[in-house]
């Protein structure tokens, strides 16, 4: 099982830079960030905030997570994702989302919400023969493009694409689309189902691995349980606007060993690689990230995934 570390919103702008590095000291394999244009709290754009980071790491993983695919033309998403891949060293991998929490900022952007799902597939569809490489003619309901091609290109001639979402529609895009699903807010045994539908209607190229599992996992870590419980539950209240105690279920948190546990049925589940959301206040923050990295990833380490670190997802 891989860990990866959600830049959370109760980071500000200029702390951005010393979270990477401090993930990247910690053994962390992927550094990630959502964004919104718009929300309840203050939320950076993710292409943005992970080029800084790739600025100042040279060995942790890069992850958007997610994109709002709706929200960029096409083509512009796939020349800020193919530069981030570049700057990096090709350590990025795209994660994409269609939003829909705030349907402001989708209308802001000069996009109705109903079509953000078709706006995603189109996109992705655009944007996976772009970073091949291709020169592309393209007339569609969204994108128009007459012979372009991006320069430079990803040089692996592809970004590995994280497919965000729990719905039946993610489902499909991923089997569609994505080297992996990460849903969020769910509970093991929908990691389980989710994936077993998405892999029973993956067409997958030759030589192209099955889609593989994540987690997004808001969670808080602590030797007083009960304390990190309250904590976590009143932070994600203050983030989202509104009540997460009856949603104790999809949020890790109390002891090590409680939160180590939880985790370990997400791992037993599917998900090869967990993304921790600190769900704390600033002042716990570095506590949080500290004893996640030194107590609860040595709890799960030990449990093979069949996938090697290495991974370019």
């Amino acid at each position: 099982m891989r860990f990866g570390l959600m830049i959370p919103p109760q980071v500000t702008l200029d702390q951005v830079v010393p979270l990477a590095v401090r993930a990247e000291e910690l053994g962390y394999d992927l550094l990630a960030c959502g964004e919104h244009v718009f929300f309840h709290g203050p939320v950076p754009n993710a292409f943005v905030a992970l080029s800084a980071a790739a600025g100042a790491t040279s060995r942790i993983r890069l992850l958007s997570a997610v994109t709002l695919l709706p929200t960029y033309p096409a083509a512009l998403a796939a020349k800020m994702a193919a530069t981030l891949d570049g700057i990096s060293g090709g350590r990025f991998s795209l994660g994409v989302g269609v939003g829909g929490e705030n349907p402001a900022e989708l209308r802001a952007c000069g996009v109705d919400p109903a079509e953000r799902g078709a706006r995603t597939d189109e996109a992705l569809e655009v944007m996976t023969r772009l970073f091949a490489g291709e020169r592309v003619t393209h007339d569609g309901r969204f994108a128009r493009l007459d012979d372009v091609a991006l320069d430079p290109a990803p040089a692996r001639g592809r970004i590995p694409l994280w497919v965000g979402g729990r719905k039946p529609a993610s489902f499909r895009r991923a089997a569609c689309s994505a080297d992996v699903w990460m849903p969020y807010m769910v509970t093991p045994e929908h990691v389980a189902d989710g994936l077993a539908t998405i892999r029973e209607h993956a067409a997958a190229p030759p030589g192209r691995a099955p889609v593989r599992g994540a987690a997004f996992c808001w969670a808080a870590v602590g030797a007083d349980g009960e304390a990190a419980r309250r904590g976590a539950y009143d932070t994600l209240r203050g983030i989202y606007d509104q009540d997460f105690g009856r949603l104790s279920r999809y949020v890790p948190a109390g002891t090590p060993a409680e939160v180590a546990g939880r985790l370990a049925e997400y791992g037993e589940a599917g998900a090869e690689t967990v993304l921790f959301a600190p769900a704390c206040s600033a002042d716990d923050l570095d506590r949080n990230i500290v004893e996640f990295a030194r107590e609860v990833v040595p709890a799960l380490t030990a449990a093979p995934t069949g996938k090697e670190n290495g991974s370019p997802c």
